[in-house]
């Protein structure tokens, strides 16, 4: 594995690893409310009057920011995965389609996905999650909706390329179905290119889920999500900074390292073309 891809594989596995093992070891309930007289905004390193120590301090409540954090990552790494797999499902099978059928499904898929890529995505994360309700379940269905366009114009133009090679006209010959020829041969080949588009849009997908819980139509509280830690500290930006500035930085780090992943992902894939051409 290149170092390009081994050093942002390995921060997403020890940002993974921290959200899923780092609140069990918190001096409390990360969701219970804490001492609010006595432990309430300590600042980071501070001890509070049960003897605890917070390193990254506390919240309005009382309650460790670091495991709230760390609580919060869980979440938010989970929404932004299934929103981007449920995406780069959507876009793979619409795309394949399209590409494989041509013609009129090819004309309908091209024009809606034009259609939804003309409106900005965030407007149709707004509109969509306010008429459903918010909560964790319409969020990642709202991600998978409006972000699988990307990944079905590169799979159509794969499948395109593919549909006209020399084994796929061998595997016609010897009396294979259009079903199998699409899913055994043209589907694999397009593969790569949405596992990589599908991957920098992980990064994305936590951003846009961040932003909706920080506007109140994403993840709800009690649960944690690094967009509502943050918009819980806006008020505080000034008395207490690290209440907002801890999440938004785990939040700045984890799409960093999702956009330095896909980025190395596509150089490889792109490589691994030019070896094959």
């Amino acid at each position: 594995m290149r170092p390009a891809v081994r050093r942002p594989l390995l921060a997403l596995g020890v940002l993974a690893a921290a959200a899923a093992l780092g609140p069990l070891a918190a001096p409390g309930d990360p969701l219970a409310v804490g001492d609010v007289l006595g432990a309430r905004l300590l600042p980071p390193f501070a001890t509070d009057p049960a003897g605890h120590w917070h390193p990254l301090g506390t919240d309005r409540f009382g309650r460790d920011l670091l495991a709230r954090t760390l609580l919060a990552g869980r979440l938010s790494l989970l929404v932004g995965v299934l929103g981007s797999a449920l995406s780069g499902a959507i876009g793979t099978a619409a795309g394949a389609w399209a590409g494989w059928r041509g013609g009129l499904p090819d004309a309908a898929v091209r024009g809606l996905a034009d259609v939804l890529l003309a409106v900005p995505r965030v407007v149709l994360l707004l509109v969509v999650a306010a008429l459903w309700g918010p909560g964790v379940g319409t969020t990642v269905a709202v991600l998978g909706l409006t972000g699988w366009m990307g990944v079905a114009r590169l799979v159509r133009a794969e499948v395109l390329g593919v549909r006209e090679r020399d084994y796929v006209g061998a595997a016609r010959a010897l009396g294979a179905s259009p079903a199998r020829l699409l899913w055994r041969h043209a589907v694999p080949n397009a593969l790569g290119a949405a596992t990589v588009a599908t991957t920098l849009g992980v990064g994305n997908a936590i951003l846009l889920e961040s932003g909706l819980s920080f506007l109140g139509l994403g993840v709800q509280p009690p649960a944690p999500s690094w967009g509502n830690l943050i918009a819980g500290g806006r008020d505080l930006i000034v008395t207490a900074p690290w209440v907002s500035l801890v999440p938004g930085l785990l939040l700045v780090a984890t799409v960093l390292a999702c956009t330095r992943l896909g980025d190395a992902l596509e150089g490889r894939e792109g490589d691994a073309r030019g070896g094959a051409d």
